[in-house]
């Protein structure tokens, strides 16, 4: 390879272009005068015109790829982004609230609302202040499942703002589309429609301060998320599946969407619910229905944690049937959903920590 010095790199970067007015990226001055040369590493800036630039990436690529090319794939490069304009800072929309933790699933009747009602009950007993907000607008399920379904919603001044009071069962704060329409009736709403009214219940409601903010989002990927990751700073989701290979096929897109460039949301790890069916006359017997530890697998091939397996428990169903999430109960199936708590505790202190998830499975066989 031959020496590197300043010229040679500019002269291979001048054959980089910037999208749209055909000008090379020397030429437009964006390669700053910090170039750095310590035998075949080089260093050096690249100034865009704005943040965020939508060409920063490709650029970068681009500017990679000209030096390996012009001069030699031997050349170890880092080029660093800055801008002439900064990004206005954005207001954070609920600034008393800690952790934002979405509840997703790849595909409906999973269970990803139980889960949800009950991982916030078991929270809210652990001493936390939790809120509980249902953004499954076309299939609301929470007021069935905490037994408000004909709470009147109430509004109230803060700070010269008139605010929705959510409403409160069970230690849990709630907002749900389903407290605002008919609980007979369908909702018949465009994509735009319902990502307005989401924005409503986040940014028009009275939340106050909460450890942990639960949204329990629709199932599959659609523009809520979008609407979600937009507006919130989230961080982490869940994700909820059975173990049998449909679910998880669909599970495994969820996941990939949360980790793409465009959403970007931690996954904190997976919850494999209907894991087995347990008779409640007989609480050591296991039949595995849905298949056998398929949640495990997928968490183990994404490079994710198993939080908990959820058993098949008829007590869990009357329960949100009733209105009394199973969390309340100290039982088998309440102990299961206190242990999934703990774990999304533990996920959240070590997102929030920068620490490296842990994969074990802490479930007692």
């Amino acid at each position: 390879m031959e020496t590197l010095y300043p010229n040679l790199i500019l002269e291979a970067l001048a054959t980089v272009r910037y999208p749209g007015n055909g000008k090379n990226i020397v030429e437009l001055g964006m390669v700053a005068d910090d170039i750095r040369i310590d035998g075949c590493k080089v260093s050096f800036s690249l100034i865009f015109p704005k943040n965020p630039d939508p060409f920063m990436k490709s650029l970068i690529k681009s500017a990679e790829a000209a030096i390996h090319t012009r001069i030699s794939p031997e050349v170890e490069v880092t080029i660093t982004p800055s801008f002439l304009t900064a990004a206005p800072e954005r207001k954070p929309v609920l600034p008393q609230v800690k952790n934002i933790i979405g509840i997703s699933s790849g595909k409906g009747g999973v269970g990803k609302s139980t889960v949800a009602s009950n991982l916030a009950v078991a929270l809210a007993r652990e001493g936390y202040k939790v809120g509980l907000l249902d953004a499954d607008i076309f299939g609301p399920s929470v007021p069935k499942m905490f037994g408000i379904e004909d709470e009147d919603l109430f509004m109230h001044e803060v700070d010269g703002r008139q605010l929705i009071i959510p409403a409160e069962r069970y230690g849990v704060k709630l907002l749900s589309i389903g407290l605002l329409v008919d609980k007979n009736s369908p909702v018949l709403w465009r994509g735009s429609m319902a990502s307005n009214a989401l924005r409503q219940l986040i940014e028009e409601a009275d939340w106050g301060e909460l450890d942990y903010f639960l949204i329990d989002m629709p199932p599959g990927t659609s523009d809520i998320h979008l609407t979600l990751v937009q507006t919130l700073a989230i961080t982490g989701v869940v994700v909820v599946s059975t173990p049998q290979e449909v679910a998880l096929a669909d599970a495994r897109k969820g996941i990939a969407m949360f980790t793409s460039d465009k959403v970007n949301v931690p996954v904190l790890g997976l919850v494999e619910n209907m894991a087995w069916f347990t008779p409640e006359a007989h609480p050591d017997e296991r039949y595995y229905i849905f298949g056998r530890e398929g949640a495990i697998r997928l968490a183990d091939d994404m490079g994710t944690r198993i939080l908990a397996q959820i058993p098949i428990v008829g007590s869990i169903c009357d329960g949100g049937d009733d209105g009394t999430p199973i969390a309340l109960e100290d039982n088998a199936a309440g102990y299961a959903f206190m242990h999934l708590a703990h774990e999304v505790i533990d996920a959240v202190e070590r997102r929030n920590n920068f620490l490296p998830p842990t994969v074990k499975v802490n479930v007692k066989k």
